[in-house]
Protein backbone atom coordinates (compact mmCIF):
# COMPACT_ATOMS: atom_id res chain seq x y z
CA UNK A 1 0.00 0.00 0.00
CA UNK A 2 1.33 3.46 -0.96
CA UNK A 3 3.19 5.06 2.35
CA UNK A 4 1.92 8.05 2.09
CA UNK A 5 -1.85 6.98 1.71
CA UNK A 6 -0.78 4.81 5.11
CA UNK A 7 0.81 7.90 6.99
CA UNK A 8 -2.60 9.77 6.34
CA UNK A 9 -4.54 6.78 8.00
CA UNK A 10 -2.45 5.79 10.66
CA UNK A 11 -3.21 9.18 13.10
CA UNK A 12 -7.02 7.53 12.89
CA UNK A 13 -6.39 3.86 13.70
CA UNK A 14 -3.53 5.00 16.67
CA UNK A 15 -6.38 6.97 18.04
CA UNK A 16 -9.33 4.69 17.76
CA UNK A 17 -6.80 1.77 19.20
CA UNK A 18 -5.96 3.87 22.57
CA UNK A 19 -9.67 4.79 22.82
CA UNK A 20 -10.33 1.31 23.51
CA UNK A 21 -7.55 0.34 25.78
CA UNK A 22 -4.33 1.71 26.86
CA UNK A 23 -0.99 0.53 24.71
CA UNK A 24 2.68 0.63 24.78
CA UNK A 25 4.18 1.23 21.08
CA UNK A 26 4.92 -2.20 20.10
CA UNK A 27 1.49 -3.51 21.34
CA UNK A 28 0.10 -1.00 18.94
CA UNK A 29 2.34 -1.80 15.89
CA UNK A 30 1.27 -5.15 16.33
CA UNK A 31 -2.87 -4.55 17.11
CA UNK A 32 -2.79 -2.16 13.66
CA UNK A 33 -0.12 -5.03 11.63
CA UNK A 34 -2.92 -7.36 11.72
CA UNK A 35 -4.96 -5.35 9.24
CA UNK A 36 -2.39 -2.76 7.65
CA UNK A 37 1.07 -3.68 6.78
CA UNK A 38 3.40 -1.00 9.22
CA UNK A 39 6.56 -1.46 10.50
CA UNK A 40 8.13 0.29 14.21
CA UNK A 41 9.28 2.88 12.39
CA UNK A 42 6.56 4.60 11.50
CA UNK A 43 4.72 4.51 14.92
CA UNK A 44 6.90 6.15 17.03
CA UNK A 45 7.37 9.85 15.42
CA UNK A 46 3.62 9.44 15.55
CA UNK A 47 3.28 8.74 18.97
CA UNK A 48 5.76 11.79 19.23
CA UNK A 49 4.19 14.14 17.62
CA UNK A 50 0.68 12.98 19.18
CA UNK A 51 1.75 13.54 22.71
CA UNK A 52 3.42 16.84 22.03
CA UNK A 53 -0.04 18.51 20.30
CA UNK A 54 -1.74 16.60 23.69
CA UNK A 55 -4.03 14.18 22.54
CA UNK A 56 -1.98 11.29 24.46
CA UNK A 57 -0.38 11.17 27.60
CA UNK A 58 2.10 8.38 28.61
CA UNK A 59 2.97 6.26 31.68
CA UNK A 60 5.24 3.66 32.65
CA UNK A 61 4.23 0.01 33.66
CA UNK A 62 6.35 -2.85 34.90
CA UNK A 63 6.25 -5.57 32.84
CA UNK A 64 6.48 -9.22 33.32
CA UNK A 65 9.65 -9.61 31.80
CA UNK A 66 11.75 -6.97 31.78
CA UNK A 67 11.90 -3.22 31.58
CA UNK A 68 9.10 -1.02 32.38
CA UNK A 69 6.95 -0.01 29.39
CA UNK A 70 5.55 2.88 27.89
CA UNK A 71 2.15 3.17 27.84
CA UNK A 72 -0.16 5.78 25.72
CA UNK A 73 -3.50 7.21 26.81
CA UNK A 74 -6.08 9.59 25.02
CA UNK A 75 -6.29 12.60 26.45
CA UNK A 76 -9.56 14.09 26.40
CA UNK A 77 -8.23 16.54 23.70
CA UNK A 78 -7.50 13.41 22.11
CA UNK A 79 -10.69 12.05 22.33
CA UNK A 80 -12.31 15.19 20.56
CA UNK A 81 -9.45 14.62 17.96
CA UNK A 82 -10.21 11.16 17.31
CA UNK A 83 -14.73 11.81 16.94
CA UNK A 84 -13.45 14.40 14.62
CA UNK A 85 -11.01 12.04 12.62
CA UNK A 86 -13.78 8.84 12.83
CA UNK A 87 -16.50 11.48 10.81
CA UNK A 88 -14.05 12.55 8.70
CA UNK A 89 -13.05 9.38 7.74
CA UNK A 90 -16.40 8.53 7.12
CA UNK A 91 -17.52 11.13 5.13
CA UNK A 92 -14.44 10.89 2.83
CA UNK A 93 -14.92 6.80 2.73
CA UNK A 94 -18.54 7.14 1.29
CA UNK A 95 -17.52 9.44 -1.21
CA UNK A 96 -14.79 7.43 -2.64
CA UNK A 97 -16.62 4.31 -2.34
CA UNK A 98 -19.73 6.02 -4.30
CA UNK A 99 -17.00 6.98 -7.19
CA UNK A 100 -15.71 2.95 -6.95
CA UNK A 101 -18.92 1.84 -7.35
CA UNK A 102 -21.21 3.49 -9.04
CA UNK A 103 -21.62 4.35 -12.23
CA UNK A 104 -20.36 7.41 -14.36
CA UNK A 105 -22.88 9.54 -15.86
CA UNK A 106 -22.91 12.43 -18.14
CA UNK A 107 -24.05 15.89 -17.40
CA UNK A 108 -27.91 14.72 -18.46
CA UNK A 109 -27.91 11.54 -16.04
CA UNK A 110 -27.05 8.80 -18.85
CA UNK A 111 -24.69 6.51 -18.19
CA UNK A 112 -21.63 7.22 -20.30
CA UNK A 113 -20.78 4.25 -22.77
CA UNK A 114 -17.05 3.35 -22.97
Amino acid sequence: MNTQFKKGVLELCVLVLLDRKDCYGYEMVDEISKNISISEGTIYPLLKRLKNEGFLDSYLKESQGGPPRKYYQLTTLGKVKKEELVKEWQSFSVGVNNLLYSEITNDSGDIKDE
